[in-house]
Order: C-alpha cells, then sequence, then structure tokens
C-alpha cells in the first residue's frame, strides 16, 4: 500500500505566474543595483550598428545573473524568464537568442570596455567596503586552460602543449580575497609568457585605481618567469616573487649554497624538506641581483625520483624584504589561485565557452569574471564572509524558491520557513541595500 506523502501521489502543473526561481538573487541583484552595475553597462559599452547593441545593460545584467545561478549555457538563461523572476532582478531578462546575438556583437574594442566596466565597478565594491584599503596587497597571476572539443572556435583549433584544443587565459587575483583583477583571453597554443608583461601592467594599474594605497607584491609561477615581467613590477614599484626556471646557471647556483646553510622546515617527511638563501642575477648581467630562496624536498622513499636524486629543488627569486622563512611559506601560498580558477569553472560558468567567435568567447570571460567578483562582494560585504564559495553561496543563499505577492501596492517576496539561513539572509539583504549608489 502507497503512502500518502508518496511523490505519485502529488499533482504536477506549471501554473504560477507569482512564482520566483532562484529567488535569493536578489541579494546579488541589490547589491549590482547599489553599484550602478546596469548603467556602467549602458555608458560604457558601445558595439556600434551590431545586432545585439540595444540594451547592453539588460542584456549584460541577465548574463551575470544566469551563471550566479548555475547557467553554464546561454539557454539556460531561459530559466529567469519563468514566473516573477525578471521583477526580483530589476531589469528585463533577455531571451538566449539575444543572448547569443548580443555576445556574437563584441569585437576585441567592445571586450576591453568590459573590462573598463569591471574596472570600475572593483573600484566602488572596495569604496563599499569590500577592498583592502591601505594594507599590504598580494597579487597572484597565472594561465589556465579551457578545453573546448570544436574544430570551428577561433583561437582553440591548434594542438597546445597538453595535446588539446581550447583557449589559455591570464587571470589575476587578490590573495585572500579571491577577487579576480583582470583577465584576458588568449589562443589556446599561446606560452604562459606570452603578453605576461602587459598585463601585469594593467593589473597593477587597476588595483591602485581601485584603492590600493598600501605595498603590493605579485606571486607567480614559472610561466612567468621572465625579464619583461620582473622589469614592469620594478617599474610600477611593486616587489614580486615568482618561481624560477631551474636552468643549469641557477642549479649550479644552488649547488654552490653550503650545506650549513640549509634550515629544516616541518614536512611529514623527517627531514625531508630544508630552506636555504643566496643571491642571484636573474637573465644576464643587465638584471638586477634578487634573493634566491630554494626549497629542496626529499623524494618519497621507494619512489622513481628517488633513484635517481636525493633531492627535488623549487627556488624563486623575490626582491621583497623579511625573513627567509617567512618569504618562502609566503610564496607556497601562491597555490590559492587554484581554488580561484575552480571557482571560476565550477562556480561560475568559465568551463564551457560557448561560441565560435573568438571576441565573443572574452566577453563571456569577462563577463563569468564579473559575475564571480560579485559572489565574493556579495558574501564579504553582506555576509561578512570571506573564504564562502560561489557554489555554497548559490545553495544556501541564491537558489531559494520565492513567490512574489502584491498587497496595498507593495511587492512581496514570500521565502520558505524554517530556511536554516533566513536571519543570515535578511541581514545581509539589509547591508547590500545599504550600498550607497554612485554619484
Amino acid at each position: 500500500m502507497r503512502s500518502s506523502h508518496s511523490p505519485d501521489q502529488l499533482t504536477v502543473t506549471f501554473d504560477d505566474d507569482h512564482a520566483v526561481a532562484d529567488a535569493g538573487l536578489i541579494l546579488v541583484a541589490s547589491l549590482a543595483e547599489g553599484l550602478g552595475l546596469g548603467e556602467l553597462f549602458d555608458t560604457h559599452l558601445d558595439l556600434g550598428e551590431a545586432p545585439g547593441a540595444a540594451n547592453a545593460g539588460g542584456k549584460a545584467m541577465t548574463l551575470l545573473h544566469s551563471v550566479l545561478a548555475g547557467g553554464e549555457w546561454i539557454g539556460d538563461a531561459d530559466a529567469l524568464r519563468a514566473g516573477a523572476t525578471g521583477q526580483v532582478l530589476g531589469h528585463r531578462v533577455a531571451a538566449p537568442s539575444t543572448l547569443g546575438t548580443f555576445l556574437r556583437s563584441f569585437t576585441w574594442g567592445s571586450t576591453r570596455q568590459l573590462d573598463q566596466v569591471a574596472g570600475i565597478a572593483l573600484a566602488r565594491a572596495w569604496a563599499a567596503g569590500a577592498g583592502p584599503g591601505p594594507w599590504p596587497l598580494t597579487i597572484d597571476v597565472d594561465s589556465t586552460h579551457c578545453q573546448t572539443y570544436g574544430l570551428a572556435k577561433q583561437g582553440a583549433t591548434g594542438i597546445d602543449r597538453h595535446g588539446e584544443r581550447g583557449y589559455h587565459p591570464l587571470l589575476a587575483s587578490v590573495a585572500g580575497l579571491g577577487d579576480v583583477l583582470h583577465s584576458r583571453l588568449r589562443e589556446g597554443v599561446a606560452n604562459t609568457g606570452r603578453g605576461a608583461a602587459s598585463f601585469v601592467t594593467e593589473t597593477i594599474n587597476r588595483a591602485r585605481r581601485a584603492g590600493a594605497t598600501g605595498p603590493i607584491c605579485l606571486r607567480a609561477d614559472s610561466g612567468f618567469y621572465t625579464h619583461t615581467v620582473i622589469r614592469a613590477c620594478h617599474k610600477q614599484g611593486v616587489t614580486c616573487s615568482i618561481t624560477v626556471k631551474l636552468s643549469k646557471a641557477v642549479r649550479k647556483v644552488i649547488a654552490q649554497i653550503p650545506e650549513q646553510s640549509w634550515t629544516p622546515i616541518p614536512y611529514w617527511l623527517d627531514g625531508g624538506a630544508d630552506v636555504a638563501e643566496t643571491s642571484y642575477r636573474p637573465f644576464g648581467p643587465k638584471g638586477r641581483v634578487m634573493r634566491l630562496i630554494v626549497r629542496r624536498v626529499r623524494p618519497t622513499p621507494g619512489s622513481q625520483l628517488a633513484l635517481f636524486c636525493d633531492y627535488d629543488y623549487h627556488g624563486f627569486v623575490t626582491d621583497r624584504d623579511g625573513a627567509m622563512l617567512v618569504l618562502e611559506a609566503d610564496h607556497r601560498r601562491h597555490a590559492e589561485v587554484e581554488n580561484v580558477i575552480r571557482d571560476l569553472k565550477y562556480g561560475v560558468g568559465l568551463n564551457h565557452l560557448p561560441s565560435g567567435r573568438f571576441a565573443a568567447n572574452a566577453a563571456w570571460l569577462a563577463l563569468n569574471v564579473l559575475a564571480h567578483n560579485l559572489a565574493r562582494w556579495t558574501s564579504r560585504i553582506g555576509l561578512g564572509e570571506t573564504l564562502i564559495t560561489t557554489k555554497t553561496l548559490r545553495v544556501r543563499y541564491l537558489d531559494l524558491p520565492g513567490r512574489l505577492t502584491r498587497s496595498a501596492r507593495r511587492w512581496h517576496l514570500h521565502l520558505p520557513t524554517r530556511w536554516p539561513w533566513a536571519h543570515q539572509f535578511l541581514l545581509a539583504l539589509d547591508r547590500l541595500r545599504c550600498v550607497p549608489f554612485p554619484t
């Protein structure tokens, strides 16, 4: 005998015009309104006579809200057109076909206009309380691979060194906060260092324009170990901490470090890791003398690497002041950038680049970065949390079912009773509504 609580006993109909899909997006929509984000798109984004030029702000905001709701494809934006969802978002929700036309209307120049919007939004969010202020700021730069499978995507038809097709974007994030300062889409066969110096310069300038008044340090892996990147940091008055490539010259310098100079550090294997320091002039006699800090790690007993060497070496050059062990531990925290990249790919929609046109995919990247930052600012300003991921934010606060009613000439958004995070939600909404609209 079937229970009266069986799902088979429920009648299902799609007939509620007042239902709201992803009602928790009102948090992000309130912050976006406080930052004047829609007006920024309308003011700074000029697509000329392209078919998708009209109402750029509404279309861009539709894509932002769609990826924050979990959409990975352009067609997923259709979920925002269900019921009364559009009234919660504060803008007209565009159809997927319209959004596709909008993205295909971008050129590389208009994609740079999106960078300008992102920079202004960053400055406004930081001024509203999400920024580092006068405290030291560490910028992590890295590249990632976004694999594609079609043969008709511009810039993604070549086979890269991993044997895959796709794109190879550059990303710069704020250590400890997760904000993405800058992004740049590149073709898949581009090596990590291509365009890195200009990218670093633009990133540093954007951070300073946004209100970072304290000292800045740039951390990077060996893909950014080039004289142009180090020169760009020196020119901008920024310190750097960059992993070196273990060339013959570097190995020779490491071999000359006296054995008594190595200092043990905590490691899962007793005596398994040590750190030492020496001076080194990278990139020939014209380069500046920098500190070379090296960590040596004993291979796992019985591993293949243990058959050929006693230690595996990892070094980086830096011009920072401070204790060797402190700087070495800080440099290893560069790995935090991988969490940002993971959040971009699995928290928003960067795991999929939808168009065959390079500029359209560059616009998709820029909009996903802005959506990621909106999630970070919503968490930091509204919830007072820094380390929450976009997925957690979505499950607890954004993907809420709701119902919109009207009484006494006022709209009322009804959310589920006994929601575990209801108190935090209402407190965050009050805080985000207090973000002053820019004048």
